[in-house]
């Protein structure tokens, strides 16, 4: 795969000294095209940090020094950053650059308003077309780290881009400060774009988002995307549903194990359902739940997958069965974003005899 300057940087090292939101749609695009990125900057946005965490790419937390640049293909840096573009040009080095903001109010004269942008499960040609719209049209872009981060590359060169990401037990944007976030561009009289991973309505926080600006007197639009509820299974080759096997599909959250406080799930009535499984943001609570799952009468013995980073470069599946997916995938080393689908369906492998191939399928 080549980079979007028609350079090949497959298997190569990419140095990029700006650690900005900005720098994430060069970053995604860079990944996707097999590039070794390191990211050689003091501080880093919260996706950028996230990317690094996941193994994905470097952070040096640090300036830029001179021989950081040895053995490297291509600099990407701030247009601002004339010293990292001097030590470049001296090594006869390709230099991408990073936008550097400066938006204004619309030109068009018309009221601030949000769009609600839901990007699908992270491969930005799983963005549909008025997603697509909407982030080419944008004075503002609040992007999460589930986001398709490469298709940021499609909003205008002045967009600003606010990177508001959370990371499971880590560092994360109180949903209250995106909420104020989102109010006080509008008010500014600017479109602004927030484009999340999946779907805003489906464990998204879309609801509230939309709320808080409803509640402030700014006009909201949706756009719904494609989620990753469905999509991440089917990428693995997992069919939800399948006439001779399933008449549907339950879909819950995992992000608080059974018998926490805060959890309002009925475990046991989960497993009664007689549906396939499709558990999001559970792979902390994934042993405790699927202890619940057995206790509430469903067969150890069931077939279950977890799909990691679905629809991206660095997709993984591991299969099991309840009694084992939990075991299988501390030993793989999976990490969120991952979804876990229990059922019969969950045995079901891409090849020949099982239907049409799907695609990134493990």
């Amino acid at each position: 795969m080549t980079f979007h300057a028609g350079l090949d940087v497959a298997g190569r090292r990419v140095v990029c000294a700006d650690g900005r939101a900005d720098a994430l749609p060069a970053l995604s695009a860079l990944l996707a095209a097999g590039a070794n990125v390191d990211v050689v900057a003091p501080t880093a946005a919260t996706s950028i940090r996230d990317l690094a965490d996941r193994g994905l790419l470097r952070h040096l937390a640090r300036q830029l020094k001179a021989d950081d640049l040895d053995h490297a293909a291509i600099v990407v840096c701030g247009e601002q950053q004339e010293n990292v573009r001097r030590l470049a040009a001296e090594r006869g080095l390709a230099v991408s650059l990073t936008p550097h903001a400066n938006p204004t109010k619309r030109p068009d004269g018309r009221t601030g308003r949000v769009i609600l942008v839901g990007g699908g499960p992270g491969d930005p040609g799983l963005l549909t077309v008025a997603g697509l719209a909407a982030l080419s049209e944008a004075d503002v872009v609040v992007v999460d780290r589930l986001a398709p981060l490469a298709a940021v590359r499609h909003a205008r060169p002045d967009a600003e881009i606010i990177d508001v990401a959370k990371i499971p037990r880590g560092a994360y944007t109180p949903q209250e400060q995106i909420n104020d976030l989102l109010i006080e561009h509008a008010r500014a009289g600017k479109l602004v774009v927030r484009l999340k991973g999946g779907d805003n309505f489906v464990f998204g926080r879309g609801g509230e988002e939309w709320q808080a600006c409803a509640a402030a007197g700014v006009e909201v639009q949706v756009i719904p995307g494609v989620t990753s509820a469905v999509a991440g299974p089917s990428l693995a080759g997992i069919p939800l549903t399948h006439r001779s096997l399933t008449q549907g599909f339950t879909v819950v959250s995992g992000h608080v194990p059974p018998g926490d406080p805060a959890s309002t799930l009925d475990w046991h009535a989960v497993a009664r359902t007689n549906t396939t499984l499709v558990i999001m943001m559970g792979v902390s609570a994934l042993p405790e739940i699927c202890a619940a799952l057995q206790e509430g009468g469903l067969d150890p013995d069931t077939a279950a997958a977890t799909v990691a980073s679905a629809g991206l470069p660095d997709q993984r599946i591991v299969r099991g069965t309840l009694a084992t997916i939990s075991r299988d995938v501390a030993h793989a080393g999976l990490r969120p974003p991952a979804i876990t689908v229990v059922g019969a369906v969950a045995g079901f492998r891409p090849g020949p005899d099982a239907g049409p191939a799907l695609t990134r399928a493990g």
